[in-house]
């Protein structure tokens, strides 16, 4: 995604509204486009999920950030309600179904089941424009009150195709104009990590990157990373191997690898508090 957004900078169209630009910043994030089909429980024995994790991202909007806010006000209430009742006892394990069942009434489930179709309906057989016909229809026209609800087709982790079935996109090189090298854009992101930390981004298995990822996709790791945390690289005293390094450091906390990873092999986990990048005026 970051090489075909460098890409289409190159459009005429594009390119007269950014020359002479300068870049300021850098950063990425994964957008869980899921929405109402995909949402998981909220509620569960010891805690609650609100913000944007859950995934209450309006897609055709991409805005979440009044969702996410709107579930914490809603799960504050509803603790303290519980706690002045009586009815949350506070013992451990105890689930608190009235934030489940506040959010369900919510405006926030109300937004989510309104433009639950949208994003599934580009993954149909009619494709971009079929899909840009009917949000106009039944999104954008009809407030999403359509009585049928599309289903998502897999996991996006399903989604790639082999290598060998797949054909080369030629990309041009960066011009340091309108398309930029990646590192030299992770440095504008401001990111660090305190070297002696436990790495946050780990391998279930270690065999896997080089026998699967990289035999059969081709190694997607350093093409679909934003921050060029990953990279297939020779290993020293064996000709015509390689092996996948990580580069933590410059991990930007898009949650991509999560998400895209074919083989579901990197496990992504919180770093050390304050770590990350640094999104100022951003």
């Amino acid at each position: 995604a970051v090489v075909s957004t460098q890409r289409w900078k190159t459009h005429p169209r594009i390119a007269k509204h950014l020359d002479g630009g300068e870049r300021l910043m850098y950063g990425a994030r994964a957008l869980n486009e899921g929405g109402y089909q995909s949402l998981p429980e909220i509620a569960f024995p010891g805690g609650v999920m609100i913000g944007c994790s859950p995934g209450f991202l309006n897609v055709p909007k991409i805005k979440g950030t009044h969702n996410a806010m709107r579930s914490g006000i809603i799960a504050a209430d509803t603790t303290f309600e519980g706690i002045t009742s009586g009815s949350l006892t506070m013992e451990k394990g105890e689930t608190l179904t009235s934030y489940r069942d506040s959010m369900k009434k919510s405006e926030v489930y109300k937004e989510l089941y309104a433009c639950r179709n949208v994003r599934p309906s580009f993954c149909t057989r009619l494709g971009m424009w079929g899909g840009m016909a009917y949000t106009g229809l039944f999104y954008v026209i009809l407030g999403g009150r359509e009585p049928w609800t599309l289903s998502h087709h897999g996991r996006d982790s399903d989604q790639l195709v082999a290598a060998k079935d797949a054909k080369p996109i030629d990309y041009p090189k960066p011009d340091g104009k309108l398309s930029f090298d990646l590192l030299s854009s992770v440095a504008l992101s401001g990111t660090n990590h305190e070297g002696d930390q436990p790495p946050h981004l780990t391998l279930k298995n270690d065999n896997v990157p080089v026998e699967r990822n990289l035999g059969v996709f081709d190694g997607p790791e350093q093409r679909f990373c934003p921050a060029g945390v990953y990279e297939y690289v020779p290993v020293e005293d064996d000709e015509g191997t390689s092996r996948l390094q990580i580069n933590a450091q410059n991990c930007v906390h898009c949650k991509t690898c999560d998400i895209k990873c074919p083989s579901q092999n990197i496990n992504w986990v919180v770093p050390e508090g304050g770590g990350g990048p640094v999104y100022n005026g951003m």
